[in-house]
């Protein structure tokens, strides 16, 4: 894609934080009319900018009372399996391959600690885990549509 100009990052942040405007809103916000920006935030979905539209829900609302962090040191040759496994656990709702001494970082939500427990058990099959039950969860901010600005 083209470079990205003030007006789709503007665009950007907005629908990263208010992801239900329409597209008379947006173009309000923006200065632009209905069609204008409607023709612009179709353009960043077709080039694969924006990727999607999702509901943010409340974990402990749907019962998911335990949320902790896995890291998982492992082989080369465990990657692969331990990926595998992550992808079928249904409670392992993110992974990241990290550099340093461990290799995976897994976000695990799970409703009770016997859950929790088989999980970090299946997973030490691939290796040593570090479990740090999460305390807090701060709302994420939205990306950086832009060049950094000095501190």
């Amino acid at each position: 894609m083209e470079s990205l100009d003030e007006i789709d990052r503007l665009i950007l942040e907005l629908l990263q934080t208010e992801g239900r405007l329409t597209g008379a809103e947006v173009g309000r916000r923006v200065g632009l009319s209905q069609p204008a920006a409607g023709a612009r935030i179709q353009r960043l979905e077709k080039s694969g900018v924006i990727t999607g539209y999702r509901a943010v829900v409340a974990p402990a609302a749907v019962g998911l009372n335990i949320h902790a962090v896995v890291r998982l040191r492992t082989s080369h040759a465990q990657l692969s399996p331990a990926l595998t496994l992550a992808a079928q656990t249904p409670e392992v709702v993110s992974t990241l391959r990290v550099t340093g001494e461990d290799c995976l970082l897994f976000d695990v939500h799970c409703s009770h600690a016997e859950r929790l427990e088989q999980i970090v058990d299946s997973l030490a099959r691939y290796g040593p885990v570090t479990t740090s039950l999460v305390l807090r969860s701060y709302p994420p901010k939205a990306l950086p549509t832009g060049p950094a600005e000095a501190l």
